[in-house]
């Protein structure tokens, strides 16, 4: 009686420990960790100053979760970049030739994103939010640190240094890719004003704006391979 008994209970959990499997199979949740690297093209839209849009390149760390039966993953990761950005000024009051004042600007990036599967995980729809942490303008060149910002008479190009530093983005973008390799174009805009600090310091300005206010955007072109 007891070999059969034991026999019965040795075939339920057979029986549920390969239910187990089974189902943990077919929704098994896939981690994973990836590198990602390419080139940015780096703005601030604003109507204080001209600016060009610059290249500037971004690297980082992206970990993965993979839900199959969903119809999205999610993803969170930490970036850094370095921007390149050129603002219109004159080498003095006098001057009536324009040239393109050089400034870097590096950052930090974390993100957590949304990726909507479009075709399984090979094609996704990528957005979500990004918090950073960026440096101050500054300046390529020292000798262009006394440059008149064009439309002004005495603001210098040094005086637009000290921006925001701490910033809130969204994001939204697309991958694409076969297996561990993926190609990811994004495009960031910044919600909030990077040129807010600016309004603190009482810079002298003729003609006067009511405040400087301009919102970061940054399109990526990268590589990402994972793990």
């Amino acid at each position: 009686m007891q070999k059969k008994q034991f026999i019965i209970l040795v075939a339920l959990c057979i029986g549920f420990v390969t239910t187990t499997i089974a189902q943990h199979k077919r929704y098994a949740i896939k981690n994973g960790i990836g590198i990602i690297g390419g080139l940015t093209q780096y703005d601030i839209a604003t109507d204080n100053f001209n600016t060009k849009s610059g290249t500037g390149f971004i690297g980082g760390m992206i970990a993965t979760v993979d839900i199959p039966h969903k119809w999205y993953t999610v993803s969170y990761g930490l970036q850094f970049s370095q921007n390149n950005l050129e603002i219109s000024g004159r080498p003095s009051v006098l001057a009536t030739t324009q040239e393109q004042i050089e400034y870097k600007l590096m950052a930090v990036q974390v993100a957590f994103m949304l990726h909507v599967k479009l075709l399984s995980n090979n094609v996704t729809l990528d957005l979500g939010p990004q918090l950073q942490y960026n440096s101050e303008l500054e300046l390529e060149k020292d000798n262009q640190s006394n440059y008149i910002i064009q439309g002004y008479d005495s603001l210098l190009a040094e005086d637009i240094s000290e921006i925001s530093q701490f910033n809130a983005n969204g994001v939204i973008g697309a991958s694409a890719g076969i297996g561990n390799f993926k190609l990811r174009a994004s495009y960031s805009y910044g919600f909030t004003n990077i040129l807010n600090k600016l309004n603190d310091q009482n810079l002298t300005t003729t003609p006067a704006y009511e405040k400087f206010e301009g919102h970061q955007n940054m399109l990526s072109f990268a590589i990402m391979i994972t793990f």
